[in-house]
């Protein structure tokens, strides 16, 4: 069996209508807190043997390994503006070591997911090599999470019999509806566009970027799940932290007018200040070097370009209000 932790987030329920698309119907497991109503739509439709509550996974795993074949662990708190610790503590950290000790000691494989956020600012690169990992240092607790569990599992004697961690750059695309303020900046950008005419964007509050020209690694979320299926269908490559992006690095004004085009309006963008709470935390640019995802046998000339992913976004489902 296929387990999905986070399976009604994001992510996690783009996966879940993937492996579907893929055939896997009553094997595939599903892990959330599905107490939180507002994510039920995610799941609609989807073809599942059994839903299991978050509280009690750790246990339903340690008693039922033997029928699980693989592993996607998604589920984490990844709210980047929470600052208490102790959540991420439980959820990103104690949570997740116990979930791979039982993977490691019944030899099932496992990708978990990490996080871009763990390269804090920057100034240490974008490179997925483990070399550069202890030097590296996340602008927020969330992050810090991310980054401790990588340093942690890069430590272990014991280990699953494959394991990738997934650093997942600027990730866009349906089934982020729930997401609040954490939604990705095309799903807001949308919104504003289709109530006001126009687009606004947060202003440059450092030396050497226009307003607008600020830089992320956008990548579609069909590309990302497609990516985290590659390692449950090539067991033989190497353990180890992988980047989750394009490659290639696009400001937010490419953005804006990528969406403008898909809606068949005429560009019209505005800049305003950036929160005080954000300025600190904020990364200016990123861009995910992902020469060992492709050494690794991915083929990233199949991965859609920020205008083709913004494209099918828009028409196929935000403005059809659909779910993937």
């Amino acid at each position: 069996m296929i387990v999905v932790t986070g399976a009604a987030g994001f992510i996690g329920s783009c996966l879940v209508a993937r492996l579907n698309e893929l055939g896997h119907y009553s094997d595939l497991i599903v892990v959330d807190d599905f107490y939180q109503s507002h994510k039920d739509a995610n799941l609609e439709g989807k073809f599942i043997r059994e839903w299991i509550h978050r509280d009690l996974f750790v246990d339903w795993l340690r008693n039922n390994h033997k029928q699980v074949d693989f592993v996607f662990h998604l589920g984490a708190r990844t709210d980047t503006t929470e600052q208490n610790w102790d959540i991420f503590q439980r959820l990103n950290l104690d949570y997740s070591r116990a979930v791979w000790d039982i993977c490691a000691e019944a030899g099932i494989a496992l990708v978990y997911a990490s996080s871009a956020a763990t390269y804090g600012d920057g100034e240490q690169g974008y490179s997925d090599s483990h070399e550069g990992v202890s030097a590296l240092e996340a602008l927020n607790p969330y992050g810090r999470s991310k980054l401790e569990f990588d340093r942690w599992a890069m430590s272990r004697d014991t280990a699953p019999p494959l394991w990738a961690g997934l650093k997942f750059f600027n990730v866009y695309g349906p089934n982020e509806y729930h997401k609040g303020r954490m939604a990705s900046v095309i799903f807001h950008g949308y919104k504003q566009i289709r109530d006001t005419g126009e687009m606004r964007l947060f202003r440059s509050h450092r030396a050497g970027y226009a307003d607008g020209e600020q830089k992320r690694d956008f990548v579609y979320v069909k590309d990302v799940v497609d990516m985290c299926i590659f390692f449950m269908k090539n067991r033989g490559v190497a353990s180890g932290l992988y980047n989750v992006g394009t490659g290639s690095a696009r400001s937010f004004n490419d953005l804006a007018r990528g969406l403008f085009a898909a809606m068949d309006l005429e560009p019209s963008i505005q800049y305003f200040d950036m929160p005080e709470d954000l300025r600190g935390q904020y990364q200016y640019f990123t861009e995910a070097a992902m020469g060992k995802m492709r050494d690794a046998g991915y083929p990233m000339d199949s991965v859609r370009s920020l205008e083709d992913g913004i494209g099918e976004y828009v028409r196929e489902f935000l403005a059809a209000g659909r779910y993937y």
